[in-house]
């Protein structure tokens, strides 16, 4: 599989649990810490799974996973992991508030801590 459409894949699964989670339209404003670990072949089916970490006024970080399997034996491997900001916006493509995640159990607080570490380093490359 190559692998910028595994990206793609993984940014548009990025983008549903995003609009689903606050029920916004949402844009890509950066992938951070993905690992490509190994590859999807030819009969191997791709299963990619996107889930919010992360939240802030406006925007939301979500861990995206892809995972393959062969039919032979259906054994799962992770194959590639990454998170992907997105952030909400109007019609005129200005940033709108979201509703907040807050973490409940301590895997959940250890992604938060995660997300919002990354983004933290992110935005100080930034500025």
């Amino acid at each position: 599989l190559f692998g910028g459409r595994l990206l793609s894949l993984m940014d548009k699964a990025a983008g549903i649990v995003a609009s689903k989670f606050a029920r916004r339209e949402f844009v890509t404003v950066s992938i951070d810490t993905l690992t490509f670990e190994r590859p999807a072949r030819l009969g191997n089916l791709v299963e990619i799974e996107a889930k919010v970490v992360f939240t802030s006024t406006h925007s939301a970080g979500c861990l995206v996973t892809a995972t393959r399997m062969t039919k032979a034996d259906w054994d799962e491997e992770r194959i590639c992991r990454g998170y992907f900001f997105m952030v909400a916006i109007a019609s005129p493509g200005r940033p709108i508030p979201i509703p907040q995640l807050s973490p409940e159990t301590k895997e959940q607080q250890q992604l938060w801590d995660e997300a919002e570490s990354i983004r933290t380093d992110m935005l100080s490359r930034i500025s």
